[in-house]
C-alpha cells in the first residue's frame, strides 16, 4: 500500500495521505513520500492544480509520528526542516501548481503546518486543528509559529498554540483559516471542482499570479505594491489587444454559464 495515493484526471492531481490506522501520521517514510510526490506532481505538465487530503474521515494528518521520534533520536533532523529534501511543507510551498487542502479529519501540530503550506483550505464539518507543539516541547520548524498569526491574527495564534486547544470548523471558517466549511461527503467534490477551474488558467500565468500574492504577502503592504508595479508592467507590456479581446469573450462566456 503506497503512503501517499496520487490520482491524475483532467489537470487535477488529488495526492491522499495514506496511513489512516495512524490517523495518517506523518513518519520519516511518509514525509519524504510526500515531498517526492509533490514535487513530482510540480514537474508534471499534466498537472494545472493539486488537491492534498487525508486517507479517511477522522485525519488529514495527525501531525509528527510521536512514538516515531520517541524512539529514533535521527528522525527529528528532518522532521523540523533541517533536511530540505524530505521537508513535505517546502514541496509544497515550492509547487507552483495551486493546491488546495482538503481537511477531512484533524489537522495536527505538523499536520496543522502542512494545512498551512496549501493556498486554499476547504473543510468538511469534521475539520478540527490543534497546535500542540508547546505541550510535546518541540518548537515548529515549518512555519506555523509566523503563518498562523497571520492567517488568523496574533492574539487568536497566541490562544491556540499557547494552549494546545482544537479550533472546530465553523470556528476556523469564521476565523478566516478555512475558505468553508462543506458536508463530509462533498468536500473532496468540491476540492476537485475548484481545483478544475484553476486548471483551466494558463500554467505560466496561474504560477506567475500564486508567486506575486505570496511574495507580496512576505514582505511589508509597500514593498508588494511596488513589487506588483514592476512585475505588472514587465508582465502586461507583451499582452496584445488582440488576446485581450478573445479572453474577454471567454470570460464573458463563462459569466453566463455560472
Amino acid at each position: 500500500m503506497a503512503l501517499v495515493d496520487v490520482n491524475i484526471s483532467d489537470g487535477v492531481a488529488v495526492v491522499t495521505l495514506n496511513r489512516p490506522e495512524a490517523m495518517n501520521a506523518l513518519s520519516r517514510a511518509l514525509r519524504a513520500e510526500l515531498a517526492r510526490v509533490m514535487r513530482a506532481v510540480d514537474a508534471d505538465d499534466a498537472v494545472r492544480a493539486v488537491v492534498l487530503t487525508g486517507a479517511g474521515c477522522r485525519a488529514f494528518t495527525a501531525g509528527l509520528d510521536l512514538k516515531e521520534l520517541g524512539s529514533d533520536a535521527s528522525a527529528m533532523g528532518d522532521a523540523t526542516g533541517e533536511t530540505a529534501e524530505a521537508n513535505p511543507v517546502k514541496a509544497i510551498e515550492q509547487c507552483r501548481k495551486p493546491v488546495i487542502g482538503a481537511i477531512n479529519g484533524v489537522a495536527i501540530t505538523g499536520g496543522f503546518e502542512v494545512a498551512l503550506a496549501c493556498d486554499v483550505l476547504i473543510g468538511s464539518e469534521n475539520a478540527r486543528f490543534a497546535d500542540t507543539h508547546a505541550r510535546v516541547g518541540i518548537m515548529p520548524g515549518w512555519g506555523l509559529s509566523q503563518k498562523l498569526s497571520r492567517a488568523i491574527g496574533i492574539y487568536r495564534a497566541k490562544e491556540l498554540s499557547l494552549s494546545g486547544n482544537f479550533l472546530d470548523a465553523a470556528t476556523a471558517e469564521r476565523w478566516g483559516l478555512l475558505n468553508r466549511v462543506v458536508p463530509a461527503d462533498d468536500l473532496l467534490p468540491a476540492a476537485v471542482r475548484l481545483a478544475a477551474d484553476m486548471a483551466t488558467i494558463d500554467p505560466a500565468f496561474s504560477a506567475a499570479y500564486k508567486r506575486l500574492i505570496d511574495e507580496g504577502f512576505a514582505g511589508t503592504f509597500g514593498d508588494g505594491l511596488a513589487l506588483e508595479t514592476v512585475r505588472s508592467s514587465a508582465a502586461n507590456r507583451a499582452v496584445t489587444p488582440d488576446a485581450v479581446a478573445k479572453r474577454r469573450e471567454a470570460v464573458q462566456a463563462r459569466g453566463r454559464q455560472q
